[in-house]
């Protein structure tokens, strides 16, 4: 029974993605800001003629206090606005926005719906219907300004338009049937019009999501691409505080082309993310890794890292020493790596990453001298001992 529950909750009421939740409460709260203002002016304006048509038979409270009240809420709500425009600022003050749009609206929802029904039963029957008109009118006009808050639209339609809406089923009177029953299909027919929006709405701000995804992340390993590390390389150096170096570092794996060859594309594939992974743990929270080539990858360290420019190369080539098993293969990893430091190798960008490359290829070159020395050592002892 309680799953039951959950499920129609979740059906009526669906949770925002992960990705887009704290856009989406931005926004939600931007367009609210926005449409509230006038909403809470025209039911401000509004109250004057409530008072005019309210119900003779009704008790003062009723009458004029309720009314009364509902204009004190609706002005209130209005010169907060009008003073707060920085609800929008962060996720959460939006979110701070969005609860307590939904709570006021809820409230003054409530009012109304008390004064609708007492009014309803104090009036002459020829009287009767213009409360349940002058309340739909009210709610289905919150309801729509409320649309992208789909709790605070929900609860408005069970405090507004359900009570109303029994009561006139109740009475017997066809002609109460009727503004029932259209007062049901134009409600479903809105929320079903808000619950479509919606789902557009958050399908579309998915796909800004993944388009930004795409276009600053590798599709393989997930990590930045080269555009997103070079523009956290120039915030870092307009910061230009001389005394908080910061590190570079690009790193090669060595003969991975033979890899490809021998296991196939889709196990370098792996590899590839295996690798990428081993980086980011051991850069640790205060840098970012990114793959800027086929077997390339670029660490960016942060002043505030733990890792030192001197013990980078050590700390990251040690992440890949342990053996990579990779579809029941066990591969071990071997790379190059050149760093350079900010501000002693380059003061921009580009001089960075070059002083970076140039050491990266030094390095290269000089493990192939000796690869090359080794073998020309092993090939003399053979001939030797032959």
């Amino acid at each position: 029974m309680q799953s039951a529950s959950r499920q129609f909750l979740q059906r009526l009421i669906p949770p925002i993605p992960p990705a887009v939740r704290d856009e989406f409460a931005i926004l939600s709260a931007t367009r609210l800001q926005k449409q509230s203002r006038a909403l809470f002016l025209a039911m401000f304006l509004t109250i004057p003629f409530v008072l005019y048509a309210s119900s003779t038979g009704a008790e003062p409270w009723i009458r004029y206090g309720m009314p009364l009240a509902m204009a004190s809420f609706c002005l209130i709500g209005f010169i907060s606005l009008i003073k707060d425009r920085n609800a929008c600022d962060s996720p959460d003050l939006a979110r701070k926005f969005i609860a307590e749009a939904t709570f006021f609206s809820a409230t003054i929802c409530v009012l109304v719906s008390i004064w609708c029904v007492l009014s309803w039963v104090n009036a002459p029957a020829d009287m009767q219907l213009f409360y349940p008109f002058t309340l739909a009118m009210g709610s289905l006009t919150t309801i729509y300004t409320l649309a992208t808050i789909r709790l605070a639209a929900v609860l408005n339609i069970i405090i507004g338009i359900v009570p109303i809406t029994i009561i006139l089923l109740l009475s017997g009177d066809p002609l109460s049937w009727s503004a029932a029953a259209s007062l049901i299909m134009v409600t479903t027919f809105l929320f079903r019009l808000i619950t479509q929006q919606n789902d557009q709405f958050i399908n579309l701000l998915l796909l800004q999501h993944e388009m930004r995804e795409l276009a600053h992340t590798d599709p393989l390993t997930g990590l930045f691409n080269r555009r997103v590390l070079g523009e956290h390389l120039e915030r870092q150096i307009a910061e230009e505080d001389h005394q908080r170096a910061f590190t570079v570092a690009l790193i090669d794996l060595d003969a991975f082309k033979p890899i490809n060859d021998q296991f196939g594309h889709a196990v370098g594939d792996q590899l590839l993310v295996e690798v990428a992974n081993r980086l980011q743990r051991a850069c640790g929270k205060n840098g970012i890794v990114a793959r800027i080539g086929g077997d390339e990858f670029a660490i960016l360290l942060s002043p505030d890292s733990a890792i030192s420019a001197s013990a980078c190369a050590d700390h990251m080539l040690a992440a890949l020493v342990p053996p990579c098993i990779v579809q029941d293969h066990v591969i071990r990893v071997q790379a190059s790596i050149g760093i350079a430091s900010w501000p002693r190798d380059g003061i921009t960008a580009n001089s960075l990453l070059e002083a970076a490359d140039k050491q990266l290829y030094a390095v290269k070159d000089h493990a192939t001298e000796t690869q090359a020395f080794v073998s020309k050592n092993r090939q003399k002892l053979r001939s030797t001992n032959g």
